[in-house]
């Protein structure tokens, strides 16, 4: 059917505005393709910062911390910056300046100079996810955003790819030492937020095109607010609006149990990996190279749960979330019954980030689902504080619990866990 304009001077919406839909997806995708190498790489630079500052496991799990805990004060903030000064130049700006403070920390000469910066480049890594699921929601309707959600996170999956690959090839292929971890892979990141800021725009009106009307918001107050096209509102009515919503608070409680149990799979089974003498065993592939079936999965599962809130659960996104974290926690204890050895592993492994990350596709598409597209990213913002939240505490109490246990597959039994109480309070998000 033909859509008649509704303002002067818009195009009617046609097949030309499709292809702007994916253009600004390929966009986001492609910016935050990078991002991760400047933030997912701290787990293969934990052993040569152990061996050169003599710091325990604990202590670098605070380091962490401090990364993530500023990652999610930042996200609280950045949402809202998103939805008042447009995510086109908030992802860019993030893009530049968490590239400049991965470059400081290389330079740390013990604890305090490397967790200061490390801590302010979780700020500025802040400054992508939210404004970048932003600009999204103004350029695509409610009954797709599972889709397009699990499209923009299979790109954060892939970032943890090549941050997993950049970090070998550092290590192993060039033979370079930790400091280089935090130097390189960057590089790619402030290339793809420059690329971002000259391809993006921030709505359809920039084009031409008449804006969606259609944002799925799930409840009255929230609708009424959406339908006013003119009107403006303040930080703090946006953050009033998105705290007052029930359903999204509990969803961002069960984001937090998810994200920890992703963040410790991603810091620690490297240390894991790269600590055991796998070469004793039957794998035939090096350890550190085994490592990246775990972002793989990630990024596969981000992807496959999208379509499955969409498509097989009708948007229901509570039952897409319950059903990967109920089997994340099952892949995860068998892979703590594994032998470190044993090339099955990598096949445990790949299933672990593929249930463990792949929900949070449909966490993302909740955010407009529940608040409308005017405050996804004040939402955004809000349910990353509480996923980084939780990330940042278990962060730590890990590192202790592998020095008093010295068995790094108790990672595992964490994970286990995490995923358990995830889908435990997902229950409670039933729209």
């Amino acid at each position: 059917m033909n859509r008649a304009q509704t303002l002067p001077g818009l195009a009617v919406r046609s097949a030309s505005f499709r292809v702007a839909q994916w253009r600004m997806l390929l966009a986001a995708m492609f910016c935050y393709l990078f991002f991760y190498t400047g933030r997912q790489t701290f787990g293969f630079a934990i052993p040569g910062i152990q061996a050169e500052f003599g710091l325990s496991k604990e202590t670098l799990g605070w380091a962490s911390a401090a990364m993530l805990w500023a990652y999610a004060i930042g996200q609280a903030i950045n949402g809202n910056l998103a939805d008042k000064f447009g995510g086109r130049r908030i992802m860019t700006l993030g893009a530049v300046l968490s590239c400049g403070a991965n470059w400081v920390t290389s330079f740390a000469g013990g604890l305090t100079s490397l967790i200061l910066p490390w801590g302010v480049n979780g700020y500025f890594q802040a400054l992508g996810w939210a404004p970048g699921s932003r600009l999204l929601s103004n350029w695509w309707a409610a009954g797709e955003r599972g889709k397009v959600y699990g499209f923009y996170t299979f790109a954060a999956g892939c970032a943890s790819i090549l941050s997993y690959v950049t970090s070998i090839v550092i290590l192993e292929v060039l033979q370079l030492e930790w400091r280089w971890i935090f130097r390189l892979p960057v590089l790619l990141m402030l290339a793809g937020g420059i690329i971002f800021y000259l391809v993006a725009r921030e709505r359809p009106q920039d084009l031409g095109f008449e804006p969606l009307t259609d944002t799925g918001v799930a409840n009255t107050d929230d609708k009424h607010q959406e339908a006013a096209h003119g009107e403006v509102e303040s930080s703090a009515q946006r953050y009033k609006a998105v705290l007052k919503n029930p359903r999204l608070l509990i969803a961002a409680l069960a984001l937090g149990f998810q994200n920890a149990a992703r963040y410790g799979l991603i810091v620690w089974v490297p240390v894991h990996f790269l600590g055991a003498n796998w070469k004793s065993g039957d794998s035939m592939v090096d350890p550190k190279w085994i490592t990246v079936a775990l972002p793989v999965g990630m990024a596969v599962g981000a992807l496959s749960n999208g379509w499955v809130s969409d498509k097989l659960f009708g948007s229901r996104r509570y039952l897409a979330i319950m059903l990967y974290m109920v089997l994340g926690a099952a892949t995860s204890l068998w892979m703590w019954s594994l032998p470190p050895h044993s090339l099955v592993g990598l096949v445990a492994l790949f299933l672990c980030g593929f249930f463990v990350y792949g929900p949070a596709s449909s966490f993302w598409a909740l955010c407009p689902d529940l608040v409308g597209a005017k405050r996804a990213g004040t939402a955004t913002g809000v349910m990353n504080f509480s996923s980084y939240l939780f990330a940042g505490l278990a962060e730590p109490l890990i590192g202790r619990l592998l020095d008093s246990t010295a068995n790094t597959s108790l990672i595992f039994i964490v994970v286990t866990s995490a995923c358990l109480c995830s889908a435990a309070v997902a229950m409670f998000i039933r729209r």
